[in-house]
């Protein structure tokens, strides 16, 4: 299982954890990337919007306690396109500010 944190644009977000099985982070994630924007994984999965549906619908029945999560393996944002300028790779450790400056 992966554990992916879902950061949400709404005012009231939590920005809670969930379990993943392989299978469902691969739905979610390209091979080597760890950030993903929820508009761009449902404009990839236009074709098999089922999959897609039926693996969050999986992932959200598995919410993580933060205090029990064993690490983060993937980001997945909800309304915020203005972040995606900051993971030019969509790789977490590789976040970037605009001019190019790394943000750790």
């Amino acid at each position: 299982m992966k554990n992916i944190q879902v950061i949400d644009g709404a005012q009231n977000s939590v920005y809670d954890i969930f379990a993943a099985t392989d299978a469902e982070f691969r739905v979610i994630f390209k091979p080597g990337e760890d950030v993903a924007f929820i508009e761009d994984v449902f404009k990839r999965h236009r074709a098999t919007k089922k999959t897609l549906q039926t693996a969050l619908s999986r992932i959200w029945g598995r919410r993580i306690a933060k205090r029990d999560a064993m690490g983060i393996h993937g980001l997945l944002f909800y309304e915020l396109l203005e972040k995606k300028a900051f993971y030019p790779t969509l790789r977490d450790e590789e976040a970037r500010n605009p001019d190019g400056t790394r943000l750790r």
